[in-house]
């Protein structure tokens, strides 16, 4: 969980704060000291503190809000520069069981933005904060962290802003991933007003659906009673996208399309790893790993892991001899929301068990949770904007859940043309859930986002990067909205994004 945590932050902080946009207000300036912010007054809301970061360069205002007669706590924290305000207010998402953190504004204070993030009612990245010491729901704290939060965070956020610069933001922007992808898109379903603009990456958009699905590599390891070391795991991956990478008649690493690679894991059994053979019981693993949760009869449940992701992150084991490791969301997810049972640990869960709590998660959670209705009608007529990016070889949320929805998107808002006005997919190849990999991390999305909804300029493109571990670029790719993709045009270098264009898979 630390690891995707980290993941998700650094890629805001790395990818979206990349430059400063030109001021909305001139000479913009506060008009009442950093104090009289807490004369500041809203329903249910209570003024914390008040501190000046002098090195920073912002006011940081906590403030706590409640929902009576309900007795949760949902603390937000904005940042309010005092010099160079830009005019806009952005909110900040979360990753796992956190909804937000106060550290995540630094980035976007720094360049120039009123800025808001909350912990959406508790405290931590665990999913305890769901179950009581009675062993009931705690449904408030619930509701709070699945889209209630960010809402409270936007209210006092933007009320903040227009108190301290005595002018309303004219513009507000949603930036998260994977968590707050989930929350964007949220924002823009129930609360089609808070946002004008929404950067969506990797997004949990199916929610009740994606985070019990994390555990199927190990019930499918303990129904085998077979776990699969690491080494082997990572050997059949690279085995993978050795198999599949020139497919798009390129050879960089990189599988494009993976849900057009079918190469199976019995062309690698015999070979070995380390001292130990791969093994047709592997093989077997790594078949249903890739082929996704399924049900009673072989009904679908959820989509797998693509070819080229990584299958350590859900399918981990360790020691010697092998013990299961299993993802630490999902087992809180059973644990706080499912079973209610905080001793599960999640290592000899049965197929019927599995599909049990499935169908309990979709059924209970999925109104609550999940941000998958394709109606922004609303957002839409209000000039909203999104962009969603996705890895093709991401770990833990499988890219097809976001092309699903947005192929809903298409349908419901008029087709693709129509949808396109107002949403756009982006999908990258060769990366994970932290845009990590081999193959492209896009470039510019916050700017691209600003021009669309400020100046109309759809993005037709987004630039993407490959840099070495000192930040040299060592090749660049353009990225496409979906359902095209980069298609090399046969001469000049591979590395250089010039000679690419776009095209669109012949069905």
């Amino acid at each position: 969980m630390k690891i995707r945590l980290v993941s998700v932050f650094v890629l805001l902080a790395g990818l979206v704060f990349a430059q400063r946009p030109a001021p909305l207000y001139p000479d913009a300036t506060p008009v009442i000291a950093p104090d009289d912010l807490r004369k500041v007054t809203l329903p249910n809301t209570t003024i914390e503190t008040v501190s000046v970061e002098e090195k920073e360069g912002f006011v940081r205002v906590t403030a706590s809000v409640t929902h009576p007669p309900a007795s949760d706590r949902v603390k937000v924290w904005v940042a309010l520069p005092l010099k160079n305000w830009n005019g806009r207010f952005m909110g900040m998402g979360g990753g796992g069981f956190v909804t937000g953190r106060p550290e995540g504004l630094r980035g976007p204070a720094a360049q120039g933005f009123a800025a808001a993030s909350t912990d959406g009612g508790h405290d931590g990245g665990s999913g305890n904060f769901a179950l009581n010491a009675s062993g009931r729901l705690n449904w408030q704290e619930i509701r709070d962290f699945a889209y209630l939060g960010i809402h409270e965070m936007t209210v006092v956020g933007k009320a903040l802003t227009k108190a301290f610069y005595g002018q309303p933001a004219r513009y507000a922007y949603f930036i998260g991933s994977s968590t707050g992808g989930r929350q964007g898109l949220m924002a823009a379903q129930r609360f089609p007003d808070d946002y004008d603009g929404i950067f969506s990456g990797c997004p949990a958009i199916n929610w009740a659906k994606m985070v019990p699905a994390t555990l199927w590599p190990q019930v499918v390891m303990a129904e085998a009673k077979h776990l699969v070391s690491k080494a082997k795991l990572e050997a059949v991956t690279a085995a993978a996208i050795a198999a599949c990478d020139a497919a798009d008649g390129v050879t960089d690493g990189v599988i494009d399309d993976p849900l057009r690679c079918t190469w199976d894991p019995k062309a690698f059994v015999g070979t070995m790893v380390g001292d130990s053979a791969f093994s047709e019981a592997d093989a077997g693993v790594v078949r249903e790993i890739w082929a996704g949760p399924r049900g009673h009869r072989g009904r679908f449940l959820w989509h797998g892991l693509t070819r080229g992701s990584n299958l350590v992150a859900t399918g981990g084991s360790d020691g010697t001899p092998l013990v299961a490791k299993p993802f630490g969301i999902a087992v809180d997810w059973y644990r706080y929301f499912l079973v209610l049972s905080p001793g599960f640990d999640g290592t000899s869960v049965t197929r019927g068990e599995f599909e049990l709590c499935f169908n309990q998660s979709v059924e209970q959670f999925a109104p609550v949770f999940s941000a998958d209705n394709p109606d922004l009608t609303r957002f839409r007529d209000r000039g909203g904007k999104v962009i969603i990016t996705h890895g093709l070889a991401d770990q833990l949320i499988p890219p097809q859940g976001s092309i699903e929805y947005y192929e809903k998107v298409q349908k419901r808002m008029g087709g693709a043309d129509k949808a396109a006005e107002f949403a756009r997919l982006f999908l990258v190849p060769g990366v994970d859930h932290g845009f990590r990999g081999a193959g492209p991390t896009p470039q510019g999305t916050q700017a691209a986002l600003i021009r669309w909804v400020e100046e109309g300029k759809a993005p037709d493109r987004l630039p993407g990067e490959v840099k070495d571990k000192d930040g040299k670029v060592l090749r660049t790719r353009p990225l496409f909205p979906y359902p095209q993709f980069a298609k090399y045009s046969g001469t000049g270098s591979t590395d250089d994004a010039a000679n690419f264009v776009a095209a669109t898979p012949v069905k």
